[in-house]
């Protein structure tokens, strides 16, 4: 198949149309078989899939490792087209728990020294703090990134889950190509203030969440058995009274799915993709199957009836349920 490519921003590269979004390889969704999980890699690459995302706190470092080795077996055509965003700066111990965020410069610098390392890589192709720590101002994190683009250890700078101020911040102090944010059809937050912002600014938006962690896929069930070290077993929208919720969403876009002749996924990956060319959603695939079920998205075109029609059936405040919970929520510059 041809892949179409968006561009990551007006300084950014030339990326596919999707991007693979790797956390779930390694951690926060329960077990991940780790050969499937290679060949998942492999599979995106052969499809022309060009956007890997990860991050250096994913199970302590097995995810960038994961990633390494992939890209590492890859055929070496294939590998050179690969470019990697990674995110830095959550603060991790041995039991799992998190300790906050650090963006202070020497840390910026200890991070990605460390990065490049466990993916094998000479450069990082997109490189962001994972939430804006509250202690540093933005412009000493980004400026710090801003060295290492100099130095040649990294491309392109990027945000993740910043507001619209420190959006504003980060791009007078360097070129920013891309904010990386949780953007789906009942995670609809950005559009008031900060997507108005990064276009303003051309920024492009990679949004991750598409799905909003399987539960508007089509396929998660109310009666799934989660483990403990499953983020969705804590989620707010995965609880009680909020799941039935918004599993009847899900269920009145499966109408329109079904009459269209595509998966409920599909339906809700184009839709992402419908909102901009500026927008590149990160596809949260552990699996082959699910790769090629998400990459079927880009062959869906919604037409203004369709968008109507979704839009009524799931509004954009319809979600139950926060998307952390609210100890997480409050890292959250996005919100604040």
């Amino acid at each position: 198949m041809t892949m179409n490519t968006r561009s990551l921003g007006t300084t950014g590269p030339q990326v596919s149309a999707l991007g693979l979004g790797c956390m779930g390889m390694s951690a926060l969704y329960g077990e991940a078989d780790r050969a499937e999980s290679i060949a998942t890699v492999h599979a995106a690459l052969e499809a022309g899939v060009t956007l890997f995302d990860t991050g250096d706190f994913y199970a302590m470092g097995h995810n960038e490792m994961l990633l390494g080795e992939a890209l590492r077996t890859a055929p070496a055509a294939l590998r050179e087209q690969a470019l990697t965003s990674v995110k830095f700066g959550a603060l991790r111990d041995p039991d799992g728990n998190w300790s906050g965020y650090d963006g202070r410069p020497a840390a910026v610098k200890n991070f990605a020294a460390y990065s490049l390392q466990r993916l094998g890589v000479d450069h990082i192709d997109v490189y962001r703090i994972a939430r804006v720590d509250p202690d540093v101002p933005i412009e000493e994190t980004v400026g710090a990134i801003a060295e290492l683009v100099e130095k040649g250890h990294v491309r392109h700078i990027g945000l993740s889950e910043a507001g619209a101020d420190t959006i504003r911040r980060a791009a007078a102090t360097a070129p920013i190509c891309d904010l990386q944010i949780e953007y789906s059809l009942i995670s609809r937050g950005i559009e008031a203030a900060i997507l108005p912002t990064t276009r303003e600014l051309g920024i492009a938006v990679t949004a991750y969440g598409v799905l909003s962690r399987g539960l508007i896929s089509g396929h998660f069930t109310r009666d799934r058995q989660l483990a403990p070290t499953d983020f969705r077993a804590v989620s707010p929208r995965f609880q009680g009274d909020n799941l039935q919720h918004n599993l009847d969403l899900v269920e009145a876009l499966r109408k329109i799915a079904d009459g269209k002749g595509v998966t409920v996924a599909q339906t809700a990956i184009a839709w992402v993709l419908s909102r901009g060319e500026d927008i590149v959603p990160l596809i949260g695939a552990r699996s082959r199957e699910r790769l090629t079920e998400a990459l079927g998205a880009l062959d869906v075109t919604l037409d203004a009836a369709d968008l109507a029609a979704i839009e009524e059936a799931v509004p954009a405040d319809a979600a139950a349920g926060a998307r952390y919970p609210e100890a997480q929520m409050a890292h959250l510059d996005s919100e604040h």
